[in-house]
């Protein structure tokens, strides 16, 4: 939910002030493109962890802030429940052992935050959806104190004309409610892999991402329950769009998965939030256009499945990064570095295919092969870029896993990075275990409510073992 603003409330004066802002910048980042202002150094990747904390009895614990109060530590920040945290990895360049230096250093600071929340009487867990929770834990009262999260509800809300939230999704049971706050986007949390692109290569890799989102969505899904019905594999997808949903047209949406492929550049996501998203927080801030403070912060506000977004070095030059925000979080470290692995070596295959693979594969057909993979995991039947129509674990085993192996070899991933974090991939696809099948397979097994699968899932979680080891 990214930065901190120093007031949640607005007049018309303030939402002219910040359009007129961020028009300007808009036209900057233009201009950077042109001119060839970014970064053009080597692949750089990073992560971003979004956990829950629960107590005894496997109930959300809202005890972030004593939690991030004793930690003061800057990789850590928070979320939108105060029972939600968000770790994030420091950047690495993507060769070498860069996997496993991602894994340590996640590693040393996941352990820091079960230390500190051990002496809270929590516990943290890695999951896509807690299927311990409940309508009632999603409430303002829940809220963490940031202005911003206050500011984007009633915002949000304002646009809505105080319409309540309808989520309706059908799945193995249906689930149909309506909710008054946006409390409901906390139900989700995610594990999002990051990619620094060049200007020239920003096109071509957004697309390769995209047509990605579906493998590895099915992949990794790990978000069977919500409320206690049994949903899609992935049921954090529809919860997200539907839980700061404004209304209007697909081209409005907040949580999307895009409307077409790129042409150029990724300038044009930045072109599209300028002309068709509505300024939801409206924060005009005494910074220089350079800094591009108001257009970060109004992308911030518009969740795309693949986000694009702008950062700056040291010596205060931009870059550009792809957010890849289709990975849910759990069920271990390894299987989500593992995921990494995966999209890292993927992606810059596609990308950088002769024939790109966006040609081969319309974008309405990746955008349906990822709500596909999100409802039915690895069993789903997609479309590929060779013509095809096969269960995309075939996809992944015959097709993907080549192609993330010669793309790690390319980037220099050393072989036995390589070997390993896509081995656990291997042995995922080949037992069909994501997290998803093992909660199920639980639950139908044991006939466990959401609070015995929570702590049958974190014994397993702490045990060391990749999800496809995980017994019932």
């Amino acid at each position: 939910m990214g930065q901190e603003i120093d007031s949640s409330e607005f007049t018309a004066a303030d939402f002219d002030a910040f359009a007129e802002r961020l028009r300007q910048e808009t036209e900057l980042l233009g201009q950077w493109f042109r001119e060839g202002a970014f970064d053009e150094g080597p692949p750089t990747g990073g992560l971003e962890l979004e956990a829950c904390l629960v107590d005894a009895r496997a109930q959300p614990a809202g005890l972030s802030e004593p939690l991030l109060t004793a930690l003061q530590d800057p990789l850590v920040v928070p979320e939108l429940a105060n029972f939600n945290l968000e770790l994030n990895g420091a950047p690495q360049l993507l060769e070498g052992h860069a996997l496993s230096r991602l894994a340590q250093e996640t590693a040393a600071t996941w352990q820091r935050c079960r230390a500190e929340a051990d002496k809270l009487g929590a516990r943290m867990v890695m999951i896509g959806i807690l299927p311990a929770l409940q309508p009632e834990h999603l409430t303002l009262a829940s809220m963490a104190p940031r202005r911003r999260y206050r500011a984007l509800n009633d915002q949000i809300f304002r646009v809505r004309r105080g319409r309540p939230f309808r989520l309706h999704i059908a799945g193995h049971d249906e689930l149909s409610l309506q909710h008054e706050d946006v409390m409901l986007e906390s139900a989700a949390t995610s594990f999002q892999i990051h990619l620094k692109v060049r200007a020239a290569d920003s096109a071509r890799l957004y697309n390769a991402s995209m047509i990605l989102a579906a493998p590895m969505v099915a992949v990794s899904a790990n978000s069977p329950f919500l409320f206690g019905c049994d949903l899609w594999a992935e049921t954090r997808i529809p919860l997200f769009e539907q839980s700061v949903a404004v209304g209007g047209s697909d081209q409005t949406k907040r949580v999307t998965f895009g409307l077409r492929y790129l042409q150029h550049s990724i300038l044009e996501c930045f072109e599209d939030n300028l002309t068709h998203f509505a300024v939801l927080l409206p924060q005009t801030m005494d910074q220089p256009s350079a800094d591009l403070a108001h257009l970060r912060l109004h992308n911030g506000t518009i969740w795309r499945w693949n986000r694009p977004l702008i950062g700056f070095d040291a010596s205060g030059r931009p870059h550009l990064r792809v957010e890849h925000r289709v990975v849910p979080a759990g069920p271990t470290l390894p299987d989500m570095i593992a995921n990494a692995a995966l999209y890292f070596g993927a992606v810059h295959t596609l990308a950088t295919d002769p024939e790109p693979p966006e040609s081969r594969l319309s974008f309405s057909q990746a955008r349906a092969n990822f709500y596909s993979a999100a409802q039915g995991g690895l069993s789903a039947r997609i479309h590929w870029v060779d013509g095809n129509v096969a269960p995309v674990a075939e996809i992944i085993q015959h097709r993907l896993l080549p192609a993330a192996r010669q793309g790690l070899e390319r980037l220099g991933i050393h072989p036995s990075e390589i070997r390993d974090w896509l081995g656990i991939i291997a042995r995922r696809v080949e037992t069909g275990q994501t997290g998803a099948v093992w909660q199920r397979a639980y639950v139908e097994r044991h006939h466990a409510d959401g609070e015995q699968l929570t702590l049958a899932y974190l014994e397993r979680q702490d045990s060391g073992l990749t999800v496809d080891q995980w017994p019932l």
